[in-house]
């Protein structure tokens, strides 16, 4: 895939359908840029300016056979942006005063308190600080997919680092975490919360799911590997967080994948659906409904941690379940407050707090896994183009 990013576009050959305000017709016409040069195959993105949408687009196709437009409605598997997703419903049911983020774990979750947690904080859990970046136990992925046993191990588990300021990527299983606390509190799943409680609400329930209902299965566009995925590495960290158990773009097919809510990784969703609840971090509503104070939403912005991640094994400076870290978005005003995670293969959940804006992006070409974000880092570059006018 080397060199992919100079190819010449050919956008009239691509389908590309949706709304977009003149004013944003920069973020089409990079939208359009990485579907002509083959960088997506099919894709969506939609942005939020003040609660409202004013990109919503889709284009390409649905799969390798370049048979099928991908649609208003096709879903894509999002790897890490999910995270996103998993943090804004611990987020907001603390702004509800459901959950307290500085209290311990097993205030919620007694059996949490074993092996020394008993002071492991819940805001050290979506900091990526709690010491439980990966179980300690071989795991397989059916093991993944069982909440009740995933969850149990966690909480027998000893932290593999003593809890605090410093951060280990809870790459497979801050879901499995997070959303055992929001179980505890409210009765419901994590995927229940998430789509009674905000995407419903939202009116984007269709848009984005963690376990995916069988209804949904005819609109998810499944990934398309472009590169040999081999993640090697001889950091211990890394591996129990991201290789155990080991797995590749095409384990997302399986539908036992596709159902079990693993809020780390497994979000389904186009980009309206993205952007629509992001746009609740970035100003508290969306399409006229009210969600969070601004107070609640500011605390999203917390620093838990600023140093040589354990398991990236890179300098990155967390907050509640996003990243802080902006140098690789230099058309963000240095000091904006801005929020973002990229999900493996290229999909990104991007907000700014100050200018009230919310981007979503999901593509289905996996090209080189990790770290994957020139095309988004295009979308990105192209709304602040937008907003400078």
């Amino acid at each position: 895939m080397e060199g992919i990013e100079n190819v010449p576009a050919v956008p009239d050959k691509v389908p590309v359908a949706g709304t977009c305000a003149d004013r944003f017709s920069p973020v089409r016409d990079a939208f359009a840029y990485n579907l002509g040069t083959g960088q997506d195959v099919g894709a969506s993105v939609a942005v939020f300016l003040d609660g409202e949408p004013v990109v919503d687009l889709w284009g390409g196709y649905f799969d390798g056979t370049y048979t099928r437009p991908f649609g208003a409605d096709t879903i894509v598997q999002g790897y890490s942006t999910t995270k996103t997703v998993t943090a804004l419903c611990a987020l907001v049911l603390a702004d509800w005063g459901k959950v307290d983020l500085d209290a311990p774990v097993a205030r919620y979750w007694p059996e949490f308190a074993a092996e020394g947690k008993a002071d492991v904080e819940v805001r050290q859990l979506l900091g990526h600080t709690s010491g439980l970046c990966g179980w300690d136990v071989p795991m397989t992925l059916r093991d993944v997919y069982d909440r009740e046993k995933s969850t149990a191990l966690l909480a027998r588990q000893a932290p593999l680092w003593k809890p605090g300021r410093t951060s280990g990527y809870h790459g497979m299983n801050q879901g499995h975490l997070v959303g055992e606390v929001i179980r505890r509190v409210t009765g419901k799943t994590l995927g229940t919360f998430l789509q009674e409680d905000v995407a419903g609400p939202l009116g984007v329930a269709p848009d984005y799911h963690i376990g995916t209902p069988p209804a949904f299965d005819d609109k998810v566009s499944p990934l398309i590997q472009g590169a040999q995925h081999d993640p090697a590495t001889d950091n211990r960290f890394h591996s129990l967080a991201l290789q155990n158990p080991h797995q590749t773009p095409q384990d997302t097919w399986a539908l036992e994948w596709r159902r079990a809510e693993i809020g780390a990784l497994n979000g389904h969703g186009n980009a309206r659906g993205l952007a629509t609840m992001q746009s609740v971090l970035a100003c508290g509503s969306a399409n006229g409904v009210q969600m969070m104070s601004d107070a609640g939403r500011l605390r999203a912005l917390e620093q838990q941690s600023d140093g040589v991640d354990l398991v990236l094994g890179v300098p990155c400076r967390w907050a509640m379940g996003y990243s802080l870290e902006t140098s690789i978005f230099p058309w963000a005003p240095p000091d904006s407050r801005a929020a973002w995670w990229a999900g493996n293969g290229g999909a990104m959940s991007f907000v700014d707090l100050d200018a009230r804006l919310a981007i979503g992006f999901t593509p289905n070409r996996w090209i080189s896994g990790p770290h994957e974000q020139t095309r988004s880092r295009r979308i990105i570059a192209a709304a602040y183009q937008s907003l400078a006018g």
